[in-house]
């Protein structure tokens, strides 16, 4: 009779955890990388002598990172997986009650875009001593329920580990997740406050090195075959490149597939790079804030190839882009939910193994030398806009926007990154920059989250070491989240921030006018005699403020200005702030308008005649929609 016993460690749950976080690893086409490389924290009575104390004694083996804003940890976080193409993760720890919660936008912001990260929130006591706690939630129906169960539908994967040995499960279903390229998002693991502190006895397998293959799903065989056809017979076909093609790592495939086919490419916020801006095939940005090249060709298509793309309302200018009676499409994603939209011809693999294949079934195909000629013309008159926009006739002149960014285009190379999130810039980005690298261009679009861009940068910087990180930021957004340029300092990250000042939400107070809303509690001014906000702008420096953060900051009052602080700052080695008040585009050229319609519903009835025109304009644009059936 065996009578010997399994070794076992006797730690506390939260010791556990984080050395089983250490010796996890994901694996894709034979490169190994760190699971979880870093972990966010920022402590409170709910986590402090739990998972603090665990990290404390595991300095050597789990890197520690300071925040100072719960959020804004998980963009930093979020940024440093969307860099590490998904193959490498943080995770972020908070106590309970506040802390917990503030978690809830970057989870969001995580699962819609579908990149990993893990939360480690504590949790309120799981043998209830006392009922209740500091910090919470009474809810009389239910014992069970915290405040953390707020990031349940957030969370692509969730539970709470009430007993120490639950942890064992808990933690591999969460690393299966994070690694899953169908299924990632933020995982949350809370942990109650006593359950962190309690010992076990583990068992060793548990800290035993253990590697996530990151698979690359093939294509089936007959939807493959299918989609050839389709293309074969298509005379006006139309490739969308979405995020996918990016997490993929499918950029060299997808160059192949236009470079044999001819196929124009044309991309998603998220997929843009995925084509370098001067491909003969790249078409630029499609859908509301897209090119006139991409969108007319999406009007007249007959057949749109999705690649790793959901298939957003921006991206389909609300079902009114894909104009063509005869349009069909074919969904190439790694989830069956994406694949199945627009009601296409589903092909559920992964996005470089995909194309690949459907390069290999093409052999010898290739759109019409006319249809080539058409959109390569179209493209090259839409890059004459794009000059014209950046175009900054007096360099003593305050810059606008436009000019802002082309002060920036006519800087970078490939090595840059840039990065943004919310405001009007996703939309002159979209339109404007000429991506040169496939990771160059770095907006958020799916939850096009204000306050994302400064943390985000430090994740992209520890991801991409020696590489300038731009964060491109509006001064609402600035407002919004400015605390981790703290963070920045402290771990000595040399990001560049540029702070366009224009005095208000210029993006909404655009929008406000479409919809006959009047730019109203739009714009950062003083009130008025009447009480409107429309009096004289408000005395606010904020390029003093990111100064007192400890930032270096270059402040370019024209154009001239701005074009030398642009270049010290890509030079600095210190976080480095360009503050730069922009003019308005109603005075000088701007960028071009937008292209295609995005539904945001006006009043059916007002008094306003703003409103009353707006509402005639929504009815007239609204009768284009259509289903894809």
């Amino acid at each position: 009779m065996n009578t010997s016993r399994a070794a076992t460690r006797r730690l506390t749950t939260a010791q556990a955890l984080v050395a089983f976080l250490a010796r996890q690893y994901t694996e894709r086409d034979g490169r190994r990388h760190r699971l979880i490389d870093a972990t966010w924290g920022i402590f409170g009575h709910g986590n402090v002598a739990g998972v603090g104390q665990a990290l404390l004694e595991s300095a050597e083996d789990m890197p520690y990172l300071q925040g100072r804003n719960e959020q804004a940890m998980v963009h930093a976080a979020v940024g440093h997986a969307r860099q590490s193409r998904r193959l490498t993760a943080h995770a972020v720890t908070t106590s309970i009650g506040p802390g917990a919660t503030n978690l809830v936008t970057g989870a969001a912001l995580a699962t819609i875009n579908h990149l990993p990260v893990l939360l480690l929130p504590g949790d309120i006591f799981a043998g209830r001593p006392a009922d209740p706690v500091l910090q919470q939630l009474e809810v009389p129906y239910a014992g069970d329920v915290s405040v953390n169960d707020c990031l349940r539908p957030v969370s692509r994967y969730f539970d709470r580990v009430n007993r120490p040995e639950a942890l064992i499960p808990a933690a591999l279903q969460a690393m299966r997740v994070l690694s899953d390229p169908a299924q990632t998002g933020a995982v949350t693991l809370a942990l109650p406050q006593d359950v962190q502190a309690e010992a076990y006895d583990w068992p060793e397998e548990f800290f035993a090195e253990r590697i996530w293959r990151v698979a690359r799903p093939r294509p089936d065989a007959e939807a493959s075959a299918q989609a050839a056809e389709a293309l074969r017979a298509s005379r006006r076909p139309l490739l969308v490149a979405g995020g996918g093609i990016h997490h993929s790592e499918a950029e060299e495939a997808l160059r192949a597939f236009a470079d044999a086919t001819g196929i124009p490419v044309a991309s998603t916020q998220a997929g843009k790079g995925s084509l370098p801006y001067d491909h003969p095939c790249d078409v630029g940005g499609i859908g509301h804030t897209g090119t006139a090249t991409a969108d007319d060709l999406a009007g007249t298509a007959d057949l749109v190839v999705g690649v790793g793309t959901r298939w957003s309302d921006f991206t389909t200018a609300s079902s009114t882009l894909f104009r063509s009676e005869s349009v069909r499409f074919v969904n190439i994603n790694v989830t069956s939910f994406d694949a199945h939209k627009m009601a296409g011809l589903a092909i559920v693999a992964d996005a470089r193994a995909a194309l690949e294949e459907l390069t290999a079934a093409l052999t010898g195909h290739r759109v019409d030398a006319a249809y080539t000629a058409e959109y390569r013309t179209a493209k090259a008159a839409w890059e004459e806009r794009v000059t014209g926009a950046f175009r900054a006739p007096d360099p003593d002149a305050r810059p606008t926007q436009a000019q802002v960014l082309g002060a920036l285009d006519a800087l970078v190379t490939g090595d840059d990154i840039v990065i943004n999130a919310a405001g009007s810039l996703p939309g002159d980005l979209h339109k404007l920059w000429r991506a040169r690298s496939a990771d160059q261009y770095h907006v958020e679009y799916g939850y096009s989250c204000m306050g994302y861009e400064i943390p985000a940068a430090i994740g992209v910087a520890m991801a991409a070491p020696g590489r300038p990180v731009w964060a491109l930021v509006g001064d609402g957004t600035y407002l919004m989240n400015p605390t981790e340029i703290v963070t920045a300092v402290q771990e000595g990250v040399p990001i560049r921030m540029v702070i366009l000042q224009n005095h208000g939400y210029a993006s909404i107070g655009g929008l406000s006018e479409s919809v006959g809303s009047e730019r109203y509690g739009t714009a950062y001014r003083h009130r008025a005699a009447d009480r409107t906000f429309t009096g004289a702008p408000l005395p606010v420096d904020l390029a003093a403020n990111a100064e007192s953060l400890g930032m270096r900051v270059i402040r370019a009052h024209s154009v001239r200005d701005l074009r030398r602080a642009l270049a010290e700052a890509r030079a600095a080695d210190v976080p480095t702030c360009v503050y730069v008040e922009t003019e308005t585009p109603d005075t000088v050229s701007g960028p071009p308008a937008a292209q295609a319609w995005w539904d945001v519903p006006v009043a059916e009835t007002a008094t306003r005649p703003s409103a009353v025109k707006a509402r005639e304009e929504y009815d007239r644009q609204a009768a284009a929609r259509r289903r894809h059936l």
